[in-house]
């Protein structure tokens, strides 16, 4: 993937799950943003995309990222589209080729249901 840095045409927002103490002998987990880094989202197939429309599907997308990007799995990613709409990505892997001149995670789609 020769000049991959041109490719990486959006920005997202790292989010990460942080535990903490709560002062009273517990835990306390919030997400956390924990880094910016620029990406390239792929689109789903044409079959993806209808499996995607019916009830409790999965609607999953490679995302291309520098090799050295702080993401792994169960992060999420959020950014805008090409049409300004949010946009939330659950991490499922990440993985690199065996020469790492770029990062790919496997990530879901979290969709909000209509009108919620």
């Amino acid at each position: 993937m020769k000049g991959l840095g041109r490719r990486l045409n959006r920005s997202l927002a790292v989010w990460r799950e942080t535990t903490t103490d709560d002062g009273a002998g517990g835990q306390e987990t919030t997400l956390t943003q924990v880094a910016t880094v620029r990406g390239k989202v792929d689109q789903p197939s044409p079959t993806e995309r209808l499996i995607a429309q019916q009830s409790e599907s999965r609607h999953s997308h490679n995302v291309f990222l520098l090799p050295r990007a702080n993401v792994r799995r169960g992060d999420e990613l959020r950014g805008t589209d090409a049409l300004g709409k949010a946009q939330t990505f659950r991490v499922q892997s990440v993985v690199q080729p065996s020469t790492p001149v770029y990062s790919k995670a496997l990530v879901e789609l979290i969709q909000t249901q209509p009108g919620g």
